[in-house]
C-alpha cells in the first residue's frame, strides 16, 4: 500500500483551499490549512508535512521568501507552489530554491496531484503552458544569475509588509525588529536601488513579484 503524502496548504483565499482539500483529500493527508506566508512559517516546524502546497503571493510574506526561510530547517519537504502568474522567471526562482513543482492556478484541477506524486518520487514537475515548447532543462538547471542590486532576504520581507500598506511601526510588529531597523531597511534598499520615493520602492516590489498585481 503506498504511503498517502501529508500536504500542508498554503492560500490567502479561503474558497481556493477548500477547494483544494476537496480535490487531494482522497488521495493525501492534508494536515494543516494557512492562509499567508507568517503562518506558514508556524505551522510547518510542527505539523511536519511531507509538501507544502503553498501560493506564490501571500500577505506578510510570500510563498518563495516562505519556502526560502523555510528550507535551512526542514531540508527533506517538498514544495509545489501555485500562481496565476505565466512568468517563466518566476519559475526559474523557485526551481532555484528546490521547488518540486510550479502549478499554474488555473491547471490545478489536473496537475495538482501529479505534482505532489513527482515530489514524493523525487522529480520535479512545471505546468506545461510556462515552458511553452522550451526544455524542461531551461527552468530547472540554471545557475541563478548575479544581481548586483539584489536586496537582502530580511529587506525583501520589509518590502513586502510595506508593499502591502503597512506602516513602519506595524511592520516592526509583525517582524520583531524596533521601527527605526525598518527605516534603516526601507532606506538602505532606495540607496542601493537608485529610488527615490516610496511609491517607486512599492512599485519594484510589484515588479519583482513580493506582492500582487
Amino acid at each position: 500500500m503506498s504511503v498517502r503524502p501529508r500536504v500542508l496548504l498554503a492560500d490567502d483565499h479561503a474558497m481556493l483551499l477548500e477547494a483544494f482539500k476537496g480535490m487531494l483529500s482522497a488521495s493525501c493527508d492534508i494536515v494543516g490549512a494557512v492562509t499567508d506566508g507568517r503562518a506558514l512559517l508556524e505551522a510547518a516546524p510542527t505539523l511536519v508535512p511531507d509538501v507544502i502546497v503553498a501560493d506564490i503571493s501571500m500577505p506578510r510574506l510570500n510563498g518563495i521568501d516562505a519556502c526560502r526561510l523555510l528550507q535551512p530547517k526542514m531540508p527533506g519537504v517538498k514544495w509545489v507552489f501555485l500562481t496565476v502568474n505565466e512568468d517563466a522567471d518566476l519559475a526559474r526562482e523557485a526551481f532555484r530554491l528546490g521547488a518540486s513543482g510550479f502549478v499554474l492556478k488555473s491547471s490545478a484541477a489536473s496537475e495538482l496531484f501529479t505534482a505532489i506524486q513527482k515530489a514524493m518520487a523525487g522529480r520535479r514537475y512545471i505546468t506545461p503552458l510556462i515552458m511553452n515548447g522550451m526544455p524542461e532543462g531551461v527552468f530547472l538547471d540554471q545557475p541563478a544569475p548575479a544581481h548586483p542590486d539584489k536586496i537582502t532576504d530580511r529587506e525583501r520581507e520589509v518590502l513586502q509588509l510595506l508593499a502591502e500598506g503597512l506602516g513602519m511601526k506595524e511592520a516592526a510588529g509583525v517582524l520583531n525588529v524596533t521601527t527605526r531597523t525598518i527605516a534603516f531597511h526601507k532606506y538602505a534598499m532606495m540607496k542601493r536601488l537608485g529610488l527615490k520615493t516610496g511609491a517607486e520602492l512599492i512599485q519594484y516590489a510589484v515588479k519583482h513579484g513580493l506582492v500582487g498585481r
